[in-house]
C-alpha cells in the first residue's frame, strides 16, 4: 500500500505544473481517488484554489493557467475573444481607465465552474454566452505566461467586439481597433461574416471596414454577406450610413 501510495504521489507531482491549476475529477482520471486527494491536501502536497480545484502548495496561478485547465481539464467550451484576444495577438494600442476586463465567449448554457467564477484573478471576468458565431471558426492556441489557450483570431475577436457594442464596447473604440487590423485573412474573414447570425455584427463590421479601407476588404465577397432589410438605430442622434442601413456616433462617422 505504502510503495503505491508512493507512485501516486510521483504522478501527482507530475501533474502539478507550475502556474497551472488541476481539478479534483481530472486527478481522479489518473487513479488519485478523492480520499487520496483529501490525504495530500492535509499532507501540504497540495493547495485548494477553490472547491474542487488544487494547485502546487505555494504557486501563484494566473487567469491564463485558469483557462487553460477549464479547456483541458472539463468538457467547456470557452475561449478568450474579443478585445482580450486583439491584446493578446498585440493588436491593442488603446488606452483604457479602470480595471482590465477578461472576455471569454462560449456557446449558450455554458458555465464556468466555480472555482474560477469565485477567484480573485485582479482582472474582472465577462463571460458572453452567445452562438452569433460558429463554435470552432476563427480560434487557435495561442501560448500565455507558457499556457496554451484557445482564443480567437483577429478576424473574430474584432467581430466579437462589435456584437458587445455599443452597450459594452464603445463603437468608436471598436474602429480604432479596425484601424490596425492591416493584416487580417479575407478568406476567414469571408466565413465568418457568411455564417455570422447578427447582422448588426455583420453591418458594423463592413461600415468599418469599408471605412478603413484596408488591402485585405477589396479581396471579400461581399455577394456572399446577409445583411437583411430595415434600418439599425444603435445609438440616438447617430448619423445614418445608408449603405449599411445602420445609425452610428457622430464622432465615428466624422472621422
Amino acid at each position: 500500500m505504502t510503495t503505491q501510495k508512493e507512485t501516486k504521489l510521483k504522478q501527482l507531482f507530475r501533474l502539478l505544473q507550475p502556474g497551472k491549476v488541476v481539478t479534483a475529477s481530472w486527478l481522479e482520471s489518473f487513479g488519485i481517488s478523492r480520499d487520496l486527494q483529501k490525504y495530500y491536501l492535509e499532507s501540504g502536497w497540495l493547495e485548494p484554489l477553490g472547491r474542487g480545484a488544487y494547485k502546487k502548495p505555494g504557486d501563484t496561478v494566473e487567469w491564463p493557467g485558469a483557462l487553460h485547465t477549464i479547456q483541458e481539464q472539463t468538457n467547456t467550451k470557452v475561449h478568450a475573444g474579443g478585445l482580450t484576444a486583439i491584446s493578446l495577438h498585440g493588436l491593442s494600442h488603446y488606452f483604457r481607465m479602470g480595471k482590465e476586463t477578461i472576455y471569454l465567449f462560449s456557446p449558450r448554457k455554458e458555465k464556468l465552474p466555480k472555482w474560477f467564477t469565485d477567484c480573485n484573478w485582479n482582472f474582472e471576468i465577462m463571460h458572453k454566452q452567445t452562438t452569433f458565431l460558429p463554435v470552432d471558426l476563427g480560434i487557435s492556441s495561442i501560448e500565455i505566461k507558457q499556457q496554451p489557450i484557445l482564443t480567437s483570431l483577429p478576424e473574430r475577436a474584432i467581430m466579437e467586439c462589435l456584437f458587445l457594442a455599443p452597450q459594452i464596447m464603445d463603437l468608436t473604440e471598436c474602429y480604432h481597433l479596425f484601424e490596425g487590423l492591416v493584416n487580417l485573412n479575407p478568406k476567414l474573414v469571408n466565413e465568418l461574416l457568411t455564417n455570422c447570425k447578427s447582422v448588426k455584427v455583420k453591418r458594423l463590421f463592413l461600415y468599418m471596414a469599408d471605412k478603413a479601407n484596408h488591402q485585405w476588404f477589396r479581396f471579400l465577397n461581399l455577394e456572399m454577406v446577409d445583411i437583411g432589410a430595415g434600418n439599425r438605430i444603435l445609438v440616438e442622434n447617430g448619423v445614418y450610413q445608408a449603405k449599411y442601413l445602420i445609425s452610428v456616433p457622430k464622432e465615428l462617422a466624422e472621422l
